[in-house]
């Protein structure tokens, strides 16, 4: 039978998900709807663009911590329901509770399933799952975005180095979590369709950390 509480922490999590960060701080703050500028995405990455970087790497915090608490949802649940801790059955849960708040975050209830890509919150998980492999994903990141400063190439190249670091550097023992990392390279693929094409024709748009761009 299954548990109302577990249920409960289902619903949670897609609603932790579906918080519209970027564009419930666009909008209080700047009169700003991102999703009708830039990219049209309601994440991060555009709300850098549309924004600048102060709104952005707020609604990126924001979104990495709705990742990262809907994945440690299950630390609210009874052992005898989700398992002790570290054991694969709660990292099971862990995983379908952080995918669940992706997909709140790709199809968000408060804004209309209008949502972003889902990066930032993907990364959040990572960090419940895996910190360390996450130290690997962030160092790729900010490494690319330094050299290309392609925000779209640096989540794709992350995104890969997470599913290579578990399996050739941490050794997981947990299959789901390789298998959590393949899916993550596949839903990287499909939300960045549009921004490999740009990047192919180098048309993509560019994103400065350190210094702003010359006309």
């Amino acid at each position: 039978m299954i548990s109302i509480y577990l249920i409960g922490i289902v619903i949670l999590a897609y609603l932790f998900g579906s918080i519209p960060s970027a564009v419930w701080f666009g909008e209080a703050f700047y009169g700003v709807d991102v999703r009708e500028y830039g990219s049209g995405n309601a994440g991060a990455t555009n709300t850098f663009r549309v924004l600048g970087k102060r709104a952005g790497s707020i609604v990126m915090f924001v979104d990495i911590f709705k990742g990262w608490t809907a994945t440690n949802l299950p630390y609210l649940l009874d052992a005898n329901i989700v398992g002790i801790p570290s054991s694969v059955q709660f990292v099971n849960f862990q995983l379908a509770l952080g995918v669940i708040a992706v997909l709140g975050h790709l199809f968000p209830i408060f804004a209309g399933f209008r949502g972003g890509k889902g990066v930032a919150t993907l990364f959040g998980m990572v960090i419940a799952i895996h910190p360390e492999a996450a130290l690997c994903c962030v160092s790729v990141f900010l490494l690319t975005l330094i050299i290309t400063h392609y925000v779209s190439l640096s989540s794709i190249l992350a995104g890969f180095t997470f599913p290579f670091s578990i399996a050739f550097i941490f050794h997981t023992s947990v299959p789901a979590v390789l298998l959590y990392g393949i899916a993550i390279c596949a839903l990287i693929l499909v939300t960045h369709q549009k921004n490999i094409e740009r990047l192919l024709k180098g048309h993509e748009s560019k994103i400065y950390l350190f210094k702003k761009k010359k006309s």
